[in-house]
């Protein structure tokens, strides 16, 4: 995935503001000194991940894999 903002191009940074929401991510805030801002936000996505093994010594040997 390729995200491109030509927009920004050119533009003095003002400030850059990182906040951390636990329950989505985070977002950055880039302030420019024409009075514009530039956000962007990271959403975690939750994932699982499973598997049904046997055990013993050695490796662990997958008897099933899950992927949801």
């Amino acid at each position: 995935m390729l995200l491109e903002c030509s927009e920004v191009a050119g533009k003095t940074v003002q400030a850059i503001k990182i906040f951390e929401d636990e329950v989505e991510g985070c977002e950055a805030v880039i302030e420019f000194t024409d009075e514009t801002f530039f956000s962007i936000s990271l959403i975690y996505q939750p994932a699982v991940k499973a598997a049904l093994y046997k055990g013993g010594i050695g490796e662990p040997e997958i008897v099933c894999d899950y992927n949801l």
